[in-house]
């Protein structure tokens, strides 16, 4: 793009990679956590509150200064993934850390090995019931700890193992180049050709993709059977259950609910994504569509471009009709270095949000082209960067990011911009094309994530009994797919390796039902707001955000009248989707 895109500063971290206060900092985390283990290591139970409250602040020093640490190596690296001083500078930080943490494994080990009746005394001190959730948190996972060196091997070994292909995978994404009529792309740039109005160039940017991920098939199979081989040794020595235990325990979710919403998501399948795919058939004038053209821009949409101040503006807009507190805190992303907006060779591709400081302003991370979908990522990121904000007032150790929630404010940013644009559009053709576009974007979070999930979970489950080939994943994931996408939608040889592009498989297993899980949220709480039932939504919804690291689902969402330990929960926040491919059945007559 020509114009001059904003950049992030990350000066507020450190100034460079050379910054002598990274040495200083590195010492004071190896020294804390040495002293820390001297002073407290077997000690434990023996201790009163105010030196109870001392191991507390101790620990919260540390997180700060590891946050600031790995935040800055990472937030360096993923605008120039093929720098090799600074992929070498994050290895090097993470590995420095990880080695200065050995000494304090003994915490959490012996912390759980105390008698409650010990922590309920603590607790009583104000100052020490204040870490209330944190402290929760920890105790949590009492039982599926194990012994301190059975714990330091696995915090040594991870960087030579899950963490390690994890690098490796990020790496190599991030190294491909993909060739359309002779012209090279990165992944991003590639991506962008799918969404170009001609057929052609779609088809041959869809190919491509599926033909150089075919070419490193063999790499991608064998990092991703390590990744989940290792899952799998944790997870048992552990004693979880099943492959998705472990993440739903960190989600503060049961298996069971996060079942019935897989179950309830497949349910739906024929009459929300199947229903919608064979109309973008007929608005394309064909009878089935490539699997790369699901996201598709239709033939009679005006190809609308935005200028990056006019998708501020929008968003700004957008976030201030809604709610002038929301406003007032998204404003001030734009108003400090806080976003890193242009694609870039080396780049990481897609979009992202990171707090490496619980207690300090985010970063936003985008690949901004000017596409309509581009001004919808703006109001997702920066809808996640709002919900951080709200949170400063909780504290480094009682944050923790909840999968399921994390989306929740990101989704519902989209959906007041979608509703906010809808409404300054009058012809039907445009609104067709907008609400389409939505509609497409919400099936790949409600409907595609929850079909991720069951190929997750079945090459998961299978690798228990060996490793998978790669013909093998690539025939769950066709299967997955065509389930989900319908007859309309044509999966074959040229979409079969497109699940090594699903970055959440390697370096997040089981995170992806966390987005169906937030859609299906969030549009049950904008059907509560324009249901006009709940006085003060604006302000409720986002005292709500302030605490879903803290409150379980069926607190936060009583003021509004929901219940997220019900299938009917599910089912609301679908019809949502359903209801817009009513409306879309109904423009379509009329322009026909």
């Amino acid at each position: 793009m020509s114009e001059n895109l904003p950049a992030w500063d990350l000066s507020d971290l450190y100034k460079s990679v050379d910054d002598p206060q990274i040495t200083v900092d590195l010492e004071a985390y190896r020294a804390s956590a040495a002293d820390f283990a001297d002073r407290y290591k077997g000690k434990l139970a023996q201790l009163s509150a105010d030196e109870f409250l001392d191991v507390i602040k101790d620990i919260e020093k540390r997180s700060l200064l590891a946050g600031r640490l790995g935040g800055f190596a990472y937030l360096n690296m993923v605008t120039q993934m093929k720098n090799a001083q600074a992929v070498g500078f994050y290895q090097q930080i993470e590995e420095t850390l990880t080695d200065y943490a050995k000494p304090t494994v003994f915490f959490s080990v012996e912390f759980n090995a105390l008698p409650q009746e010990k922590i309920d005394a603590w607790l009583k001190d104000e100052r020490i019931y204040a870490y209330r959730y944190w402290i929760k948190r920890v105790r949590k996972f009492k039982d599926y700890e194990l012994s301190e060196p059975e714990e330091q091997i696995l915090l040594e070994k991870s960087l030579t193992s899950g963490d390690a292909w994890v690098r490796l995978y990020e790496e190599t994404s991030a190294r491909l180049v993909y060739e359309v009529d002779g012209k090279k792309y990165n992944d991003a740039e590639l991506s962008m050709l799918m969404l170009d109005k001609n057929a052609q160039t779609r088809l041959k940017a869809g190919k491509e993709m599926n033909r150089v991920l075919h070419e490193n098939g063999h790499l991608f199979t064998f990092i991703y059977n390590m990744v989940m081989k290792d899952k799998a040794i944790e997870d048992e020595k552990r004693g979880f259950k099943t492959p998705v235990s472990a993440r739903n325990m960190s989600e503060d979710v049961s298996d069971e609910s996060v079942e019935v919403l897989a179950q309830t998501v497949r349910k739906h399948y024929q009459d929300i994504a199947h229903r919608f795919y064979k109309l973008k058939a007929k608005w394309l004038g064909v009878e089935k569509i490539n699997y790369w053209d699901r996201n598709a821009p239709l033939p009679f949409g005006e190809d609308v471009h935005y200028s990056w101040d006019e998708a501020v503006e929008i968003v700004l807009n957008a976030y201030k009709e809604f709610s002038p507190k929301l406003y007032n805190i998204a404003k001030d992303f734009f108003e400090n270095q806080w976003i890193d907006v242009p694609p870039r060779d080396g780049k990481r591709s897609g979009a992202f949000c990171s707090g490496p400081l619980a207690t300090k302003h985010p970063y936003l991370m985008l690949n901004f082209n000017g596409k309509q979908n581009d001004v919808l990522t703006l109001a997702h990121e920066l809808g996640h960067g709002c919900h951080h904000q709200l949170r400063l007032q909780n504290g480094e150790l009682n944050e923790h990011s909840r999968m399921t929630s994390e989306e929740v404010a990101s989704v519902f940013g989209e959906m007041i911009v979608f509703q906010s644009m809808l409404k300054n559009m009058k012809d039907d053709k445009a609104r067709l094309c907008l609400i389409a576009s939505k509609v497409g974007d919400m099936i790949n979070t409600a409907i595609r994530q929850i079909a991720f999930h069951f190929f997750e979970t079945r090459a998961h489950n299978e690798r228990r009994e060996g490793e998978l080939s790669e013909e093998r994943l690539s025939q769950i994931w066709v299967e997955e797919m065509r389930a989900s996408l319908g007859d309309a939608v044509v999966v074959d040889d040229d979409s079969t390796h497109i699940w090594s592009m699903v970055g959440h498989f390697f370096f997040l297993p089981f995170y992806v039902y966390a987005y169906s899980y937030a859609d299906c949220f969030v549009n049950s709480l904008y059907k509560v707001s324009q249901s006009g039932k709940v006085d003060g939504f604006a302000d409720k919804y986002l005292d709500m955000l302030s605490k879903t690291a803290l409150d379980d689902y069926d607190k936060i969402l009583a003021p509004f009248g929901l219940n997220p330990n019900s299938s009917d929960f599910w089912e609301y926040g679908l019809s949502l989707i359903s209801a817009y491919i009513d409306e879309l059945e109904a423009l379509d007559r009329r322009i026909s």
